[in-house]
């Protein structure tokens, strides 16, 4: 059997997570499985960045940093979401972690989808209002107190390391000045509704879950020296540019973004835990009126499922359209059969 791109005649696939090919079938199932979650209620979505004083440091310890991301954004939506005076209830939400810009420069941010609602102390199903019960500027600042805050134990535990021109910040006195610095800015939060309908807020999660970098749709050229991309210009009314770069720069902005090994880039809060679904989250389903969804790819092969997203047997030769392929043998570089 020849390799072949997803959702192709033949199904071979590298399995790589950073792969621009690869992330169809795997966004496919988890969408599947996500839709057996989701409550006929609002949800938002919201996104955390970080400042720029911050990048390099955070690209210099990459897991420990990204964990933190995660840490602060949890702890900031939790604890302000049991606040009487926000929404007084435990909610449930996911974050996914997404380091690039348009033009692939190093922009760490995390988005999340929040269900606004959630269960109070007497097990009650409390809604939100039309806006999202957390004002974005008490949101940002939590944030950045928490991360800032974590940050500065990470610092006094010499759990941090300094490359390059951040060296500098083994000094305590420059690392305090940059902490000062943070402290003064206010970091950039967004919130957005997401569409209305249950099935409908699924598949707009889909386009943030499993994205990339960059897909093969947006490299428009290519020569021995250059590579060009598409880019939209968010200052110019999201305009679609082009940007060449040489061959060496694109490698290493797209590199860049190559997540740690084994780190977890979906995670799972408050009633959407594991340790919640079959208890909370059914309790929730129950006082909303919210259907079960069945998951159609449940234990469905791989390609029963692309036949399904296809339309068509994708196990019929290519070329005859009559015989049927048979996978034989199958092994992928670097790895064991």
């Amino acid at each position: 059997m020849r390799r072949m791109r997803p959702f192709g005649h033949l199904l071979q696939f590298c399995r790589n997570r950073h792969c621009p090919t690869c992330q169809g079938l795997t966004k496919a199932r988890w969408i599947d499985k996500r839709s057996q979650d989701i409550l006929h209620a609002p949800y938002f979505h919201v996104v955390f960045t970080m400042p720029q004083e911050l990048q390099i440091l955070i690209y210099h310890n990459q897991e420990l940093l990204y964990n933190l991301m995660y840490k602060a954004v949890a702890q900031t939506l939790l604890e302000l979401a049991a606040d009487d005076n926000y929404l007084g209830a435990q909610i449930g939400f996911f974050s996914l972690f997404h380091t690039w810009a348009q033009d692939l420069h190093y922009h760490p941010h995390i988005h999340t989808v929040v269900l606004a609602g959630g269960l109070t102390k007497k097990n009650q199903w409390r809604s939100a209002n039309k806006k999202f019960f957390i004002p974005v500027k008490v949101l940002s600042k939590k944030f950045r107190g928490k991360f800032l805050h974590h940050l500065k134990q990470y610092y006094h535990q010499n759990l941090l390391a300094f490359y390059g021109d951040a060296q500098q910040y083994q000094n305590p006195k420059p690392f305090q000045a940059l902490l000062d610095q943070c402290y003064r800015k206010n970091w950039y939060s967004y919130t957005k509704r997401t569409f209305s309908g249950p099935l409908a807020v699924v598949k707009y999660l889909g386009r943030y879950t499993h994205r990339i970098a960059l897909f093969n749709s947006r490299i428009v050229a290519m020569d021995g020296n250059t590579v060009t991309i598409t880019v939209k210009d968010r200052k110019h009314n999201n305009q679609t540019k082009k940007l060449t770069l040489t061959g060496i720069e694109f490698l290493r902005r797209f590199f860049m973004h190559v997540l740690p090994k084994g780190f977890v880039k979906i995670r799972y809060y408050g009633l959407l835990s594991n340790r919640n679904k079959q208890t909370k989250l059914a309790l929730c389903r129950k006082l909303t009126g919210s259907p079960l969804y069945q998951a159609k790819f449940e234990g469905l092969t791989t390609t029963e499922i692309l036949s399904i997203l296809t339309g068509k047997d994708v196990t019929l030769c290519p070329v005859c359209a009559k015989g049927k392929l048979k996978l034989v043998y199958s092994f992928f570089q670097g790895s064991s059969p």
